[in-house]
């Protein structure tokens, strides 16, 4: 996607997008722009109103963004109309920016114009939106030159669509050697190295719980490891990202809900996304991502409640349930990138639990740490772009929950309370005490419903938020 500073209208013909602060219902004054004059009465720059004015062959959009608008809201305003008003838009468009927009408001204005592209009937046959045309141009007017901001906005809004589409194709799709693939091919286009281990490799080298949970499946696990390494790269960031591409919940079968868990690898999609989006940025830090990849599926072959398994970092571990998986396999992946990498600073992303959903809702992501700098550093990212994140406690009162009798330590604590606190602690224990790691328990934000779609699709949480934590470093 180009885009282009123009200076006025004159000889222009499309459709003309007119962001509007709000004045008052009763103004006497009319909002006027391009000779048209529309009256408080009709339109008076209401957030979440919009109006449509056919003249000089032109469509012009007045959108509403109310007195005061945050970067969240912004963005949905424009994915709304971008993508329920599509028959509205042709291969012209302008966007009038006023004087009083920020820079990160009109970065937030170009993503969800992008965002509004996208379409969830990946196997129906639908006309391709306008703004995907090979000759789309993003045409805006404004004072000064935000050519920049502009294509920074439609860069995070792209990376974020390629998280959607991880995240809602299907699991016969999505396999962990499409991730693979996913991973290789954009490293080579956006400039970073990936390396991946399967099974032969993964044994090889001892990546016993990651195997375990993959043991079911007659689809090979993937290891994949990305290196973005700037020259002049300031600090050193580890991210781990949960991929089960598909959660039967083992031989603990899920009862309830298995219809949504191609979901389960929202975390890895997540890093996937952040790792284009960074590079594409290119973004002076050197960031090293693992996503363990692979599928909990039934079969003579899986791992059983009881069996205790070994890992990477050579500690034991007792199975109490099959369906507490990913905390496994992110296990192996920490240990990992902790031993190999030595990060300065480690987060991992999971679609973890569905305790964190019972505790904090669809609102925000749980966070865990124990290092309180990292801890406002992520909230504080996540506020400035509408990525909510509240820290919940990793005291050592919750240890016992993670006790084994036969082995150094169990899988599920096996209580009704707690869940999302007993595994952040089981996560803590492959840390080797790292003094600036965080988890985020993104499994009630990461895949749910909104006005975009009829059924639950991804959200692309945590895309934004990593790359905002990085570059406010």
């Amino acid at each position: 996607m180009k885009t282009k500073q123009i200076q006025n209208l004159d000889n222009f013909t499309g459709t003309i997008l007119i962001p509007v602060f709000e004045t008052n219902a009763k103004s006497i004054i009319p909002i006027e722009y391009h000779g048209i004059s529309v009256p408080s009465k009709v339109f008076y720059g209401k957030k979440d109103t919009h109006y449509v004015v056919e003249k000089y062959d032109c469509t012009h959009i007045f959108i509403g963004l109310g007195k005061e608008i945050d970067y969240k809201s912004i963005k949905t305003i424009f994915r709304r109309i971008s993508s329920k008003q599509k028959e509205l838009f042709n291969k012209n468009l302008v966007v009038v920016l006023p004087n009083e927009l920020k820079n990160e408001q009109v970065e937030a204005l170009f993503s969800g114009l992008v965002l509004g592209t996208y379409n969830l009937g990946h196997y129906k046959k639908t006309e391709v939106h306008p703004f995907l045309t090979n000759d789309f141009v993003f045409q805006y007017i404004a004072k000064e030159n935000l050519a920049e901001i502009i294509s920074k906005g439609i860069k995070i809004a792209q990376a974020q669509l390629e998280t959607f589409n991880l995240v809602d194709l299907p699991p016969n799709k999505v396999t962990p050697k499409y991730l693979a693939d996913w991973a290789t091919e954009t490293g080579k286009k956006y400039g970073f190295n990936v390396t991946v281990f399967g099974k032969e490799k993964a044994t090889e080298i001892g990546l016993h719980s990651f195997l375990s949970v993959g043991q079911g499946s007659a689809r090979e696990p993937q290891f994949i490891i990305m290196e973005y390494n700037p020259a002049n790269a300031k600090k050193h960031i580890g991210l781990v990202g949960k991929g089960i591409t598909f959660d039967t919940g083992g031989l603990n079968i899920k009862t309830a809900g298995m219809v949504q868990m191609k979901c389960d690898m929202a975390g890895a999609g997540a890093v996937l996304g952040a790792m284009q989006l960074i590079a594409d940025l290119q973004l002076p830090y050197r960031v090293t991502a693992i996503v363990p990849a692979c599928e909990n599926s039934v079969d003579a072959t899986s791992f059983l409640p009881s069996d205790v398994i070994n890992s990477y970092s050579g500690h034991t571990i007792e199975i109490i349930d099959t369906d507490a998986e990913g905390r496994l396999i992110l296990a192996d992946g920490l240990s990992y990138l902790i031993k190999n990498y030595q990060p300065e600073t480690v987060i991992d992303l999971a679609t973890l639990t569905g305790s964190v959903v019972g505790t904090l809702g669809y609102e925000c992501a749980g966070l865990f740490t124990n290092n309180d700098d990292l801890s406002k550093k992520l909230q504080n990212s996540g506020s400035q772009i509408g990525e909510k994140l509240w820290q919940l406690p990793l005291w050592d009162d919750y240890k016992g929950d993670i006790d084994s009798e036969i082995a150094d330590v169990k899988n599920y604590s096996g209580k009704p309370v707690a869940g999302a606190i007993s595994a952040a602690k089981f996560l803590e224990f492959f840390t080797e005490k790292h003094p600036s790691w965080a988890h985020l328990d993104i499994a009630g934000v990461a895949f749910g419903d909104s006005e975009f779609s009829k059924t639950k699709h991804a959200t692309a949480y945590g895309v934004h938020l990593i790359t905002k934590f990085i570059e406010n470093l």
